[in-house]
């Protein structure tokens, strides 16, 4: 059993990613983060992401899977982007960022309203190797919060394709379709060879 870091304080974001491992990596488990809060100085999500992996790595001596994610909307020029977790000034008040996002684009009509969610997974291993993936997820910004399903920005995201939130959506359609699943599949690859190579 190969173990793998998941460089996040955040349990919302550890749970999801336990969801959507499911059985995709045979050997490969993931273990629970309890180091040193990097400092995410980065200005792409990339960065933020190598960032996040490389101080896990370096504290526990394991290979480590960090990702950086957030909400971009169209109109915005791709804000809040990386500011998402604060975009409201202080970090981690998801009330408050969405509420405020909603307040920036209330007199936006339907047709302006794209928005895409992204998340970039990294993985980084002991010995200096690093591996960087994104995933898209694209959709709009609702009119109104809706749903009780998922944190942060699901309940004003309409992904394409539905007329319901994220946050209405429930875990299992949102763990298929989310940026953070398409993300994972573009990183299982890379973390099936490092399962391999330990046999």
């Amino acid at each position: 059993m190969v173990r793998v870091v998941l460089a996040t304080h955040n349990q919302h974001k550890a749970a999801e990613f336990q969801q959507i491992l499911g059985d995709a990596v045979p050997g490969l488990e993931i273990v629970a983060y309890d180091g040193p809060e990097p400092v995410e100085d980065g200005v792409t999500f990339e960065q933020n992401a190598l960032i996040k992996a490389r101080v896990a790595t370096q504290h526990t001596g394991l290979p480590a899977l960090a990702d950086d994610s957030g909400i971009c909307v169209d109109a915005m020029g791709g804000a809040p982007g990386i500011f998402s977790a604060r975009w409201a000034g202080s970090h981690g008040d998801a009330e408050a960022n969405l509420r405020l996002l909603l307040d920036q684009l209330s007199d936006l009509p339907v047709g302006t309203r794209g928005a895409h969610f992204t998340a970039t997974l990294a993985l980084v291993t002991p010995e200096g190797e690093e591996t960087v993936v994104q995933g898209i997820w694209p959709g709009r910004i609702a009119r109104t919060a809706r749903g009780s399903h998922g944190h942060g920005y699901d309940p004003i995201f309409v992904p394409e394709g539905h007329e319901s939130t994220a946050a209405e959506l429930g875990p299992a359609v949102k763990n298929a379709e989310s940026h953070r699943a398409r993300a994972f599949a573009a990183i299982a690859p890379a973390l099936n060879t490092l399962v391999a190579r330990s046999r």
